[in-house]
């Protein structure tokens, strides 16, 4: 399955930048174990972050920052097969759960919910 990781990236930071790596390195946390269980995982800041540069975003938040970080996100949602929530306090996360139920889509709220895929 192709699974977004989804969870805090920007809540909870005042928008300093060091939170935000920090947000950042827990999501990247559970890419290599989604991998080695066989899927392929998948963040929207991966994608995000350097379109955001591209369109001249000069800080967090910015107007070129806001019409691309979500969007991102929910465009790449409807090419995924699942989405794991990680906790914590995120409405963009929350959003892309909302997104995920909408569609019928698999949500894990758990690493070890997530089956290892089957060749």
């Amino acid at each position: 399955m192709l699974i977004l990781i989804s969870g805090p990236y920007r809540s909870g930071t005042n928008d300093d930048p060091i939170k935000m790596r920090e947000n950042l390195n827990h999501l990247e946390s559970v890419a290599l174990p989604l991998f080695l269980k066989g899927h392929v995982p998948i963040i929207g800041e991966w994608l995000a972050l350097p379109i955001m540069k591209l369109a001249g975003s000069n800080k967090t938040g910015d107007e070129v920052w806001t019409s691309i970080q979500y969007p991102v996100a929910h465009r790449l949602l409807r090419k995924c097969d699942a989405i794991l929530r990680l906790s914590g306090i995120s409405k963009g996360a929350d959003e892309d759960v909302r997104i995920a139920q909408e569609l019928g889509m698999k949500i894990y709220y758990n690493l070890d919910d997530v089956p290892h895929a089957e060749f």
